[in-house]
């Protein structure tokens, strides 16, 4: 009988060890589920951890990006495991539906995804700062800074300060700081000149910093991309006869109006050596960031006898050419007239 009791109660603390392992396992299995399992975005987005940032505001980040069960999931797991506000200092992007886990993996282990930042069709480098601190953590004023402690150690200065920078597709960190940022952009400018481009700039008869010059003038003339080789040689041909480019671009750029439609002879009484009506030669810095196809075109502008350019009369965006000054005064006739006849002033 003792025995029989015995194994009776053997049998119910079994019992009762089995249902506690299944009730923990089960319990496990529910909380490890709730990490591994899809999480709510149901997009792709970002998450940004600031230089600064505190535990807390790390969990408020999380929960306002994922959503609050998986950014409180997430943040869960990345305080019992011992996260670092400095490690994770960053910008991550989240694809859709990824589990608290993989997040917290990501942000635990500082595995920052690299932003796209894309600059193109920019006049001047306070436009420039704008648009890439738009993408980066940085301020505007901490680019501007940057290249006021990086560009004059590489020869350049405030007015050539353009012509460091060529307008493509980059990746960088998000949390990088503005001085590597300028570092890693100048040192695509150095990879763009080669020795063959600074041959055929050598050709020409002009220096690297003058072809961003010209080319930036050449630029602002005409959006048609297939005329920007003409331009620039007519431009260089005006240059090596020793006659004034006379550009209105310039003119624009000195008054401080891209919009004008007719350059005026008040506007070109303007005392400023980018007003190429006054000052011979190329004006002292771009008048825009130049485009690297525009780059190329003044590098390899075929040879052509024009001196003289005027805008069509048809305000197709094309111009006419000539090397002959009356021919270039009846088209520029024409054109005015285009312009009164549309009262264009």
């Amino acid at each position: 009988v003792n025995a029989y009791i015995c194994n009776m109660k053997i049998k119910r603390i079994l019992a009762i060890l089995v249902a506690a392992i299944v009730v923990a396992v089960a319990v496990a299995v529910g909380i490890a589920s709730k990490y591994v399992s899809s999480g709510d975005t149901t997009e792709d987005c970002w998450v940004y951890v600031t230089a600064d940032a505190t535990n807390a505001s790390i969990r408020d980040s999380l929960v306002k990006s994922v959503g609050n069960t998986t950014g409180e999931n997430v943040y869960t797991l990345w305080s019992l495991m011992g996260g670092k506000p400095s490690v994770a200092h960053g910008a991550y992007l989240i694809e859709a539906r990824m589990s608290p886990l993989d997040i917290y993996r990501k942000i635990s282990r500082g595995a920052q995804t690299p932003i796209k930042v894309t600059f193109n069709n920019i006049r001047t480098l306070d436009e420039l700062a704008d648009r890439v601190a738009s993408r980066m953590e940085f301020t505007a004023d901490d680019f501007l800074l940057a290249c006021d402690t990086i560009l004059p150690e590489k020869g350049f200065d405030k007015a050539t300060y353009p012509a460091a920078f060529i307008p493509d597709s980059y990746e960088f960190y998000w949390s990088v700081s503005p001085k590597k940022f300028v570092e890693k952009l100048y040192r695509y400018y150095e990879r763009f000149w080669t020795a063959e481009r600074k041959a055929k700039a050598k050709q020409n008869g002009l220096t690297p910093m003058e072809v961003s010059i010209l080319a930036s003038i050449v630029e602002e003339e005409t959006n048609r991309k297939d005329e920007r080789p003409i331009v620039a040689r007519l431009y260089m041909n005006r240059l090596n006869r020793g006659m004034l480019l006379q550009a209105d671009p310039t003119v624009k750029f000195a008054v401080g109006d891209f919009s004008l439609r007719r350059i005026l002879n008040v506007h070109l009484e303007k005392n400023s050596p980018y007003n190429t009506y006054k000052y011979a030669g190329l004006p002292p810095g771009p008048i825009r960031i130049p485009d690297r196809s525009t780059l190329e075109a003044v590098l390899n502008a075929p040879k052509n006898n024009y001196l003289y350019m005027c805008a069509a009369e048809d305000f197709s965006g094309r111009h006419n050419f000539t090397s002959d000054y009356n021919q270039h005064l009846r088209n520029a006739k024409r054109y005015q007239s285009a312009l009164n006849a549309r009262k264009i002033k």
